[in-house]
């Protein structure tokens, strides 16, 4: 049981997370917890696939909270090895993409997501397992996203002006995907431009995705987005606008398997997975503490 006065935080800073606006969290951490009885420890990681070395700090510091200290591949990365335990994990936003703290309500400000890091409240949460050897705890899909997902890591141009031409780029080259899709109670074919597992409502940028997407609900969506007017689909990828309902669809389930005719782009949480035809997914309820404002 941990002890509120003095805890054990273990944070793991990705060292090459963020945008324009970088904050050098290692400064502001030390920083903050300089004049508290907690005690702190600060990993950096060597590079995307270093889960050795956090397994063996998890064990060595026998600490009660661990913090990604990145974006969405970062806390995805982290989560992956709470799976199975009771450890509470928080998040500071260092990432150029921080949907999974946005969806939380967690500020980019240092001081205030800190703050959380040690008043805040544990929310608990579902994760969806994704083909047996890999889990979502936000959004994944198929199509359009996951392939600015691609041209964006391929590309060094960074910003808005960036991230346009990229959206553009991702427009000029749209394809229809035919999709089978079998739910917990529907069986159906469809033809669309993105298919989401959806575990929560939005993505990085703040497009709402799934207006009923909820956390902690022990059920995740499957979001359809058949064929629209190319400025929704403008929308979708680069502003902060609700989507037009009459033109997505929304099923919501505990299972669910996607075959595609063909290899399509797909992503979790926010990296880019490559091509594939199918998906299984399958939630898992009730499995990862996060920490949140307490308010």
């Amino acid at each position: 049981m941990e002890n509120p006065a003095n805890l054990k935080i273990l944070f793991v800073l990705n060292p090459v997370s963020g945008g324009k606006k970088k904050i050098n969290w290692e400064t502001a951490i030390r920083d903050y917890f300089k004049n508290l009885k907690h005690t702190i420890e600060i990993y950096i990681l060597k590079d995307k696939d270093d889960t050795g070395s956090i397994k063996y700090w998890i064990e060595k510091l026998q600490i009660n909270r661990i913090v990604a200290v990145g974006g969405d591949g970062t806390v995805s990365l982290l989560a992956k090895q709470l799976f199975g335990t009771n450890l509470t994990m928080g998040i500071l936003p260092a990432g150029s993409a921080n949907g999974m703290a946005k969806e939380l309500g967690i500020p980019e400000d240092p001081a205030e997501a800190l703050d959380i890091i040690i008043n805040g409240k544990i929310k608990c949460c579902d994760i969806i397992k994704i083909n047996d050897d890999d889990i979502s705890l936000h959004l994944s899909d198929f199509g359009m996203n996951a392939q600015l997902i691609k041209y964006f890591e391929e590309n060094p141009l960074r910003g808005m002006w960036g991230y346009a031409r990229m959206v553009i780029k991702v427009l000029w080259r749209k394809k229809l995907l035919s999709a089978h899709i079998v739910t917990d109670d529907k069986d159906f074919r469809t033809n669309a431009y993105m298919v989401v597992i959806a575990n929560a409502s939005k993505y990085g940028t703040g497009a709402l995705v799934n207006p009923e997407g909820l956390l902690g609900d022990g059920q995740f969506e499957i979001v359809v987005f058949r064929k629209f007017p190319v400025w929704e689909l403008f929308k979708m990828l680069l502003s902060y606008k609700k989507f037009n309902p009459k033109k997505v669809e929304v099923f919501q389930t505990k299972n669910a398997t996607i075959t595609l005719k063909r290899k399509t782009h797909f992503q979790i949480d926010g990296e880019y997975k490559g091509k594939i035809d199918k998906v299984i997914a399958k939630i898992i309820p009730s499995q990862l503490n996060l920490l949140v404002k307490n308010s």
